[in-house]
This record gives C-alpha cells, sequence and structure tokens, in this order.
C-alpha cells in the first residue's frame, strides 16, 4: 500500500492510493493514523469499499509532509561502505547514531528556507527512512522487521561548517525544516530495502549520488533492533539509514549548495523529493 498525507481545502487527511486517487482514511495526518493500532484494517477496508471515482485524483492532490509529528527521529551517520571511505574512516562495529527534532522535516516539494548562519557549506544526503508501525523495546532483528510500517524517502541537509564544529553533529543536523521526506509511505509487504533499493540525489540535474540499500552495514531491522535496545520506538517514529557515497564535503574540492539550487532525490517504488533551496537574509 502507498500511504500519504494531502492537503485539502479543509486541511490536510491520511490517505491510501487507490490506482489513480487518493482515498482519505479519517485522521488529519500518517502520524496520527499509525498511532491507532487498527490503521492497516482502516487502509484496507478503505481501499475494499472504494468506488471508481472515490477519494481525490491523483493529479489534484498536494502531497503534504507525510508524517508531521514523529515522538523520534534517529538518524545512522555511517551506513554505506563508500561514503565511510570518502569521510576517512573505518567500517563501524556499531552504528553512529544522532537525533533530530520533528521540526527539522519538511514535504517532499516544500521549498528549503536557509538563514545567513547556514548557507556557507550546506550539503545534501539521499537516505532510505525507515517508519515504525508498532511499539518496540528490546526487540530482535525478527520482531523488528515485522514492526516496520513501511519506508519512505529522506533528504538529510547537512550544515557541514557547524556539524565540523566539535565531534558531536547535532548542531549540522537539526536546523529547522530542513529535512525533506515523503512523498509517500510505502508499506513494508510492498517493498523490502534488503532486496536493494536504488537511491539517487541529484543537484540541478546533475547526478551526485547513487546507492543501494543492499549494500548498507546495518540493515533497516538491525538499526530498528538496535535502536529500540536503549529506547522505545513507537508507531510513527522515523529512522534515517545513511547516504551512500557522493556528497559535497567528499568532493575534492568540497562542493556545497547554493541558492535557488534545486535538490531531487528519488526511489523507483518510493517517488521522489524535489526541493529547491532559498537563501534568506
Amino acid at each position: 500500500m502507498d500511504l500519504a498525507t494531502i492537503r485539502t481545502a479543509e486541511g490536510t487527511t491520511a490517505a491510501v492510493r487507490s490506482g489513480d486517487r487518493w482515498l482519505p482514511l479519517g485522521a488529519p495526518d500518517l502520524s496520527a493514523l499509525l498511532a491507532d493500532p487498527s490503521w492497516r484494517t482502516t487502509a484496507e477496508a478503505a481501499l475494499a469499499s472504494s468506488g471508481p471515482d472515490a477519494g481525490v485524483a491523483q493529479a489534484d492532490a498536494e502531497l503534504a509532509l507525510p508524517l508531521p509529528a514523529p515522538a523520534k527521529v534517529i538518524c545512522c551517520g555511517l551506513n554505506y561502505a563508500d561514503h565511510i571511505t570518502e569521510m576517512g574512516r573505518d567500517l563501524p562495529e556499531h552504528p553512529t547514531l544522532f537525533a533530530k527534532f520533528a521540526d527539522t522535516l519538511t514535504g517532499p516539494t516544500d521549498e528549503i528556507a536557509v538563514p545567513p548562519a547556514a548557507q556557507g557549506a550546506l550539503d545534501w544526503e539521499a537516505e532510505l527512512a525507515v517508519v515504525i508501525g508498532t511499539e518496540l523495546r528490546g526487540a530482535g532483528e525478527d520482531e523488528a522487521r515485522a514492526g516496520i510500517a513501511g519506508y519512505t524517502l529522506a533528504n538529510d541537509i547537512s550544515v557541514r561548517d557547524w556539524q565540523k564544529r566539535t565531534l558531536q553533529w547535532f548542531q549540522g543536523k537539526a536546523w529547522d525544516a530542513t529535512n525533506p521526506l515523503g512523498p509517500v509511505l510505502v508499506t513494508a509487504d510492498a517493498v523490502d530495502p534488503e532486496d536493494g533499493i536504488n537511491i539517487t540525489c541529484e543537484v540541478n540535474g546533475i547526478r551526485r549520488q547513487t546507492g543501494n540499500t543492499k549494500t548498507l552495514v546495518f540493515s533497516a531491522a538491525a538499526l530498528v533492533a538496535y535502536i529500540s535496545q536503549f529506547t522505545v520506538l513507537r508507531p510513527g517514529d522515523v529512522i534515517l539509514t545513511g547516504t551512500s557515497g557522493g556528497v559535497g564535503m567528499g568532493m575534492q574540492p568540497p562542493q556545497y549548495l547554493a541558492d535557488g539550487d534545486t535538490v531531487v532525490v528519488e526511489a523507483e517504488g518510493l517517488g521522489r523529493l524535489a526541493n529547491t533551496i532559498r537563501f534568506t537574509d
């Protein structure tokens, strides 16, 4: 199933895709939908009972930030071997983790407003994001895999000069409304990153990243299981699984995003993020 948060004249609503239409699901967004243990039944019932003209035509639906209120956004910083190498590091024994806030997230086509303090070394990072579907605490990998609601795309836009100020990355990763997420949540029964998902990133039409989730050092299920050992994961929480090689900081010389640049993150079956950078005064 493809799930999304769409904008309507009345506000936003969680919705499930049926052919070329989106069927509203009675919750304001996917964060609220996933908080209901019967979210899957609700979506399946909507699909089973809908007529050909029900809901909103896909062409008329504006996709919003799918998960506006995750309690936790946890990110894995070094998880593709090629990216680890370009950063001059050894393969890790344990995941390198950091956290973001929910207000770092923005929608799949939203402009990214960048204040002056962040304009010097702004970088792209195309990533697979995991969305939790059931509460997990101390889970093994099989339980973790079963507890994943589905997958979506993310672009972990990073402010590298702030990131490098200390050994802790947090201050370079947590700028408001700089992390596009979406456009849809594809449920875990329809896609498996361990089979291999190609994720690409283009900046102004030039391919910068191509990664395949088969080459993750720590799989999605392994990350979920590991994180659940020290903090409970609940429905709607988001985990970013890391980026592949090809980031701006790894280039010689480094190349960073400028005002007006458009960054596109794409994966077959998961959709497309397309966001324009806008420097603000």
